[in-house]
Order: C-alpha cells, then sequence, then structure tokens
C-alpha cells in the first residue's frame, strides 16, 4: 500500500537546478508540516475551549446546587474565531506542498505526466499569486488595526493578533506555492508528475 503524501523530492536531473529544487523541497516540506502541526495544536486547543464553554453553560443551566456557579468561558466566541482562523491559514501550504488541492481528473488524466505537471505551472503560478495578493490584502488590514487599536468586545484581545496568524499562514502558502511552481516546471521538463501521489 502505497503512502498518500509524497516521500522527499528526488532530483529527476533535468530542470531548472534540479538538485537544489529537491533539497529546496526538503526544507519547504519540514517548514509547511512543522507550521501544519502547529495549527493542528492550536486548533485542538479552539475544540477544547468550546467543548469546556459548552459543558459548563449546560452546568450553569441544569439546576443542581453544585453546579449553579458554572457557565461558558468568557469570550469563548472570540477564541474560538481566531484560533480557528489561524488554524485553517496554516494548513495551506502543507496542502499545496502535498497536491491536496482539488483537481478535475476526469479532464487532467487523459494529459499524462509530463502534460499534468506542466498544468501544474500554470496552476501553481495562479496559486502563487492569489496567494500573494490574498497576504498583502491581509497585511493591508493588519495595518489598519494596528493604526486603530481595535479589540476584541469581551476579552479585549487586539484584533491584529488575528491578522498576524492568518499573515503568517498566507505569506507561508504563497512561498510553498513558488516553491511548487519550480518544482512542476522541473517534473514538467522530465519524467512528469509523480503517479503515486495525490493528483
Amino acid at each position: 500500500m502505497t503512502s498518500p503524501l509524497p516521500g522527499p523530492p528526488q532530483p529527476s536531473g533535468r530542470g531548472i537546478a534540479p538538485r537544489a529544487e529537491a533539497a529546496v523541497g526538503r526544507w519547504v516540506g519540514r517548514f509547511a508540516g512543522a507550521l501544519a502541526v502547529l495549527g493542528g495544536a492550536v486548533l485542538t486547543l479552539v475544540t477544547v475551549v468550546a467543548v469546556v464553554s459548552i459543558l459548563g453553560r449546560w452546568a450553569g443551566r441544569s439546576g443542581w446546587p453544585v453546579l449553579s456557579g458554572l457557565g461558558p468561558i468568557q469570550g469563548d466566541f472570540e477564541i474560538v474565531s481566531m484560533g480557528t482562523g489561524f488554524a485553517v491559514f496554516s494548513f495551506l501550504a502543507w496542502c499545496q506542498f502535498n497536491r491536496g488541492h482539488v483537481t478535475v481528473d476526469i479532464f487532467v488524466s487523459p494529459l499524462g505526466p509530463r502534460g499534468q505537471a506542466a498544468l501544474a505551472v500554470l496552476t501553481n503560478l495562479v496559486l502563487t499569486g492569489m496567494a500573494a495578493l490574498l497576504a498583502w490584502q491581509t497585511g493591508l488590514g493588519l495595518s489598519d488595526r494596528l493604526r486603530f487599536g481595535d479589540t476584541t468586545t469581551i476579552l479585549r484581545i487586539p484584533v491584529w493578533w488575528g491578522y498576524a496568524g492568518g499573515l503568517v499562514g498566507l505569506w507561508s502558502f504563497a512561498l510553498v506555492s513558488a516553491y511548487t511552481v519550480w518544482r512542476s516546471l522541473n517534473e514538467a521538463l522530465g519524467s512528469g508528475e509523480p503517479g503515486d501521489g495525490p493528483a
């Protein structure tokens, strides 16, 4: 049974600096994986906060004297929304590195491995541009939040924290997408996309 994730990049001998691309790919993969693990840890913490808050709300309304003093965690919605936002953005780079974005196989399968790699060059270029544009716009939003000093309603958490967390994920996505352009170009010039990885 094959692994659903591609192994370490192997130089094909063709393309633009294939050995350098493979070496960079190993570091990019480690970085994207570490960011995804951090996002998973934050998402787990957010889930715990949500569950504890829901149980506290239920206990406070249960009518039992021992539990009547309990209630939801103050600002649970603010914690959950900020943490979830960071987690979602932190997974994008890992998904891109592992070719996890959706493709329509019925259209790309007839192209063959090299044709698929050539198409991937174009789509990865588009994704790089979109990720950079989103990161740039989020950076402008971060500047505004810093300038106005906005905070959340209950916990008074600076709103710019959420923008900063999203910015880390978006620029990481843009960086990994730029690397995948290089990888796809070398695959198109070589033997094509690997057949055992995800489409």
